[in-house]
């Protein structure tokens, strides 16, 4: 089966759609019933496949009464479903780089990390997300820092054998000491205990071989079974999805260096075995 040409963007918009008229109390029968439209129309459109101009969303959204703010952003979400790639600008304090990506992590069917400097966030454990987060610039108060460890947290609930895990991970990450020797060994030991789980790969870039392919930034592949392949990068205050075949085919040449570079599964384990005693 093709897969469907459905942006990031595009499905955020759907959701959004979606529980803008959940909230409603309408069906989306009833809504359709409303507006005139078929059915289907409206299934399209929560589903990310568009099939409606501004005016027919205006309509739609004065028939759910959502907040003026809400309908703003998500006219805001119309306009950029079109594109290939969607940058963010989330408020400080609100994990809404998190909640984006891991909406788009649930749709996947294979997720696969590249991290230089800190352990990948699914394995993070809470002192370890919380010693980061206090060191951050973004002057991040201490119920923000909370809600971010609980996002965090809660996102690890994608560990499943539903899906494909492939991390990527240098040396140095393993061997900073985040927090204290003691808060490092729990850490190292958490990832450990994951690493039985059959349906995750991770594999350590050696700091001896020096430059490596995974130079220019972290990144998250997700490829997913109904819909083109999408790469995530992530700084101090933006999240991007990248879905545009010429930065696909790069960070792809970039994981087929990082397989290159990268030490196997067993002699990863026994490198972090090392670290740890």
């Amino acid at each position: 089966m093709p897969k469907r040409n459905s942006s990031v963007v595009g499905r955020e918009f759907g959701n959004a759609v979606r529980y803008a008229i959940e909230q409603s109390g309408l069906t989306q029968a009833k809504l359709a019933e409303l507006l005139g439209w078929q059915q289907a129309k409206i299934s399209d459109l929560v589903q990310g496949k568009g099939g409606v101009d501004e005016v027919d969303l205006v309509r739609l959204l004065s028939y759910c009464r959502i907040p003026h703010a809400e309908v703003e952003y998500l006219i805001a979400l119309f306009r950029e479903s079109r594109e290939k790639g969607w940058l963010q600008f989330p408020a400080d304090g609100v994990p809404e780089q998190l909640r984006s990506l891991v909406d788009q992590e649930r749709l996947a069917s294979k997720i696969t990390v590249w991290t230089m400097n800190v352990i990948p966030g699914l394995f993070q454990i809470a002192g370890y997300i919380r010693e980061v987060a206090e060191k951050s610039t973004r002057n991040l108060t201490p119920a923000d820092i909370d809600d971010l460890i609980r996002a965090k947290l809660e996102r690890q609930a994608i560990l499943t054998p539903a899906r494909e895990f492939a991390f990527y991970v240098h040396e140095q990450a393993l061997r900073l000491p985040v927090g204290g020797p003691a808060l490092m060994r729990t850490q190292l030991e958490h990832i450990m205990m994951m690493l039985v789980r059959k349906y995750i790969t991770f594999r350590v870039v050696p700091t001896a071989i020096g430059a490596h392919a995974g130079l220019a930034s972290n990144f998250t592949l997700l490829t997913y079974e109904k819909f083109e392949p999408v790469v995530y990068v992530e700084s101090l205050n933006t999240g991007l999805f990248l879905e545009d075949k010429a930065s696909l085919g790069m960070y792809e040449e970039a994981l087929i260096g990082l397989d290159r570079d990268a030490l196997d599964a067993e002699q990863s384990r026994e490198l972090i075995t090392s670290i740890v005693f």
